[in-house]
This record gives structure tokens, sequence and C-alpha cells, in this order.
């Protein structure tokens, strides 16, 4: 699961340095080249281009370094923590819900997998089967009852 994010994060890094070490120095000569650049619109737009680029890239690579030192001896085997797969039932829709908790990068609510630090997820983290977990969403504060978890570990093992 994280060599899919790293590699995920890695090819985005490799674009955006792309970008900065090839596509943005040919737009600043060329703007350059056109003269005053105190009212260089094209000039402008490269210079924030290349701000927006360097700021995304630190963040790529802060969010990188993060999910290279996730360490799965420290996740929980009896709590809904990241991985976990567990299946609730949402008190206000009458219905069962499966969901998968996952990073950020991975999260597709049409697929069931959602953020650990999305309100749903950060709602059911720690949670055990029997629990009552509460997620304040835009839509309203839910209930679910957690009625069946697989741990990550679990999941290793089949």
């Amino acid at each position: 699961m994280t060599t899919d994010i790293k590699k995920k994060l890695e090819e985005e890094i490799a674009l955006i340095e792309y970008e900065l070490k090839n596509e943005l120095p040919k737009e600043l000569k060329k703007a350059v080249a056109l003269g005053d650049l105190s009212e260089n619109a094209e000039y402008q737009s490269a210079k924030q281009r290349q701000e927006i680029l360097n700021a995304k890239l630190g963040q790529l690579r802060k969010r990188l370094a993060g999910v290279a030192m996730i360490n799965f001896d420290k996740i929980p085997k009896d709590r809904v923590s990241y991985g976990s797969t567990v299946i609730v039932y949402d008190v206000q829709k009458n219905t069962e819900v499966t969901y998968r908790l996952v990073s950020t990068e991975e999260s597709n609510i049409k697929k069931g997998l959602i953020s650990t630090t999305s309100p749903i997820g950060r709602g059911l983290l720690n949670k055990k089967e029997g629990d009552m977990a509460k997620a304040n969403t835009p839509a309203g504060i839910k209930e679910f009852e957690i009625l069946k978890l697989t741990t990550l570990h679990n999941q290793k093992k089949k």
C-alpha cells in the first residue's frame, strides 16, 4: 500500500522538478526577452507559477518523508487505524457501509476508500467492534456502530 503512495508521490515530484528545471526557465527567458519586467504579464505569471510549484514540491517531499516513516508495527491490531476495513451501521441511513481507511492520496469515496484525516475517518479511528462512532461531517453529525473490523495486520495474513 505505501509503495503505491510513494510511487505516486515520486512521480508527481519528478513532474514538478522537470517543469521547474526545463519548462519554466524557457518561459522566463521568453518573458525577459519581451523587455520591461515590471509590466510584463508573462514574466509575472511564470514567476507566480514558479512559487506555486516550489511550495507544492515542498509539501510533496514532506508527505513522502511522512509516508516513509509509517511503522506498521505500531499500527493497532485491535482498533480501527490506517489500512483497516470497517463495516459500519449508519444510524441515520439505516444501512451497512464498508469503508477502508487510507491515506489522503489513496482516498476515493466512491470506492469506499476514506482518508484517516476525513471527518468520518477521524471518527472511526481507535474504535473497536461494537463501539459507536460519531463523525462531525459538513452534512451534520453522523453516527455509526462498528459491526466488523479487519485491521491491516489481518489483511496481510490472507
